[in-house]
Order: structure tokens, then C-alpha cells, then sequence
């Protein structure tokens, strides 16, 4: 077997998708809400603001750690 043959993944290997979340909801949500509060109501605008900052920091956060959890060889075009 040569060197090349051994880099090829195995059939059938799974493929990772993320899971389901309803953070762009969420994020929708907020930045919504806080483009109405904008030209509507002050509290609004905060609670706009405070859902979408809170919705990315969790999100980023998951990412990362979901990229944490990747196999050491990936991405690594072999």
C-alpha cells in the first residue's frame, strides 16, 4: 500500500454537522427587536442589544468548543 492510499479516510466515514440550535432565532430576535427600539422605545433597543451580545457570546463560545472536539488531522489537506 503506498503512502497516499493510507491517507484516504475510510468508506463511510460520518461526516459532522453541528446540531440543531435555536440561536439564530434568537439572534434574529434580538437584532430586531433592537432596530425597533430604535425609533420606538428605549427598553427595546436594551433588551435588543442585551439578546443579540448574549447570543453571540454563547454562540461563539460553542463554536469553539465544538471546533475543539475536531479530530487533530483535520483540515490538514492530506
Amino acid at each position: 500500500m503506498s503512502t497516499e492510499e493510507s491517507n484516504v479516510p475510510p468508506a463511510g466515514e460520518d461526516i459532522h454537522l453541528p446540531g440543531g440550535s435555536i440561536q439564530p432565532l434568537l439572534l434574529t430576535i434580538g437584532i430586531t427587536m433592537a432596530l425597533i427600539g430604535i425609533t420606538w422605545q428605549w427598553w427595546a433597543l436594551v433588551g435588543g442589544l442585551a439578546l443579540t451580545i448574549g447570543t453571540l457570546f454563547f454562540w461563539i463560545r460553542d463554536a469553539i468548543d465544538e471546533y475543539k472536539h475536531l479530530p487533530l488531522d483535520h483540515g490538514d489537506g492530506h
